[in-house]
């Protein structure tokens, strides 16, 4: 799987250093071609000399050699590499490439990647958990970066919780599996409806909901990962796309994303319906601002939105996959099993508020896949990232 590749290894100031002897080793044996980029703190754990014998490669540090002024390219390492791996990364380094503090050569080479990166923090547990180190995660992980999560066990300050680097093993795991992510769905187009949408009650106030579009976001990128063509319908959120084969048509009301959707939906091969759709819009928006005067209280009347799902359910042709998500607060398995049928869905992901960890505003999500045979699947909680893998699986499944 690494045959050929050239990987960076950024090693970083952690005692967990010493453990990138066993990824260097690891990832030679295997055939990729290795370039270790240090920094000053890194060099306090482990020594260059030991890294340039396993590498056969000078190791750098500096932005130029100090003995004769030869200049390190960051943008020539950028160019060059097949993946960037930053083992162990600590929440100093972390926090660096969350905010783009470009002040020693690693950071410098983390900017300039055109290629793929994967982070392996190593901090103590107190440190990994703070809400500062969490941000800062989130902020690389959206930002396109894969996060390697550490293990939990035994820490360098004799405490146990999670923090600990994961195993070296576990790292190339990691990366061998993103090499060897098959193209499934090359030459299929999706369409993936993701985030809320707003239905304007006057010029500043709406009707919306809490969703973040972090599910639907992580459907596309999985899915153009493994070669499809995404056409991603985005409601109003705050997130950004990396792959360059997804194209984003932002709306904002109900109206508008079944319009881009039904549209989309004839040329397309499948589509993944997970935007959190409004039912309900008021039936008269007023032109200006609703004022308070002494009434105190203010009805609105409310008119169903089209149904975006049913609309594609009924024009689905043979060959064509739909997929739907239902969110649901109880009697989860009849709800989403009577929208399976009502709606002519293929399969069906359910999710629920009741579960911790689950629903709008969370990095993580927990599912159970509904099929039209009966075949109930459920997952273990797991980052957007992997449940979207499990639902990519799911579809490439239908579409063989």
């Amino acid at each position: 799987m690494l045959q050929g590749k050239h990987i960076v290894l950024g090693i970083t100031g952690s005692i967990a250093a010493y453990k990138a002897c066993l990824i260097i080793r690891l990832l030679i044996k295997q055939g990729a071609e290795v370039q270790v980029v240090i920094t000053p703190a890194g060099r306090e754990f482990i020594t260059p000399i030991t890294l340039s014998t396993l590498t056969r490669k000078p190791v750098i540090c500096d932005f130029f050699n100090h003995q004769d002024g030869t200049w390190n390219s960051h943008v020539d390492l950028g160019l060059w590499a097949d993946a960037m791996l930053i083992a162990p990364a600590t929440a100093s380094t972390i926090g660096k490439m969350a905010h783009g503090v470009a002040d020693n050569m690693l950071i410098t080479t983390y900017l300039s990647m055109k290629a793929p990166v994967f982070i392996a923090p190593a901090m103590d547990l107190d440190m990994y958990a703070h809400p500062a180190t969490r941000r800062n995660l989130d902020t690389l992980h959206w930002a396109g970066n894969r996060i390697i999560e550490p293990a939990s066990g035994e820490l360098a300050s004799h405490l146990v919780g999670k923090g600990r680097m994961e195993e070296p093993d576990k790292i190339i795991e990691a990366l061998e599996e993103f090499f060897s992510e098959r193209q499934e769905l090359k030459g299929k187009k999706i369409v993936i409806t993701a985030g809320p949408t707003y239905e304007k009650i006057d010029p500043v106030r709406f009707i919306g909901n809490y969703s973040s579009g972090k599910m639907g976001y992580a459907l596309a990128e999985a899915c153009a990962n493994r070669g499809a063509e995404v056409i991603l319908v985005s409601g109003p959120v705050s997130l950004s796309t990396h792959h360059p084969s997804i194209k984003r048509i932002d709306v904002e009301s109900a109206d508008e994303m079944y319009e881009a959707t039904v549209h989309a939906f004839q040329e397309a091969n499948a589509a993944i319906l997970c935007a959190a759709v409004a039912d309900y819009r008021p039936e008269n928006k007023a032109e200006q601002k609703i004022k308070r005067e002494k009434d105190e209280e203010l009805l609105l009347r409310l008119v169903a939105n089209k149904d975006i799902a049913a609309a594609l359910g009924s024009m689905k042709k043979d060959g064509q996959v739909l997929v739907g998500f239902a969110l649901e607060t109880q009697n989860g398995v009849q709800h989403a099993t009577g929208k399976l049928e009502r709606k002519n869905l293929d399969f069906i992901v359910l999710n629920s508020l009741s579960d911790a960890g689950a629903g709008f505003r969370c990095d993580t999500n927990k599912v159970s896949i509904l099929e039209r045979n009966g075949l109930i699947t459920e997952y273990a909680l797991k980052s957007k990232t992997e449940v979207a893998g499990d639902i990519v699986n799911k579809l490439v499944d239908y579409l063989r």
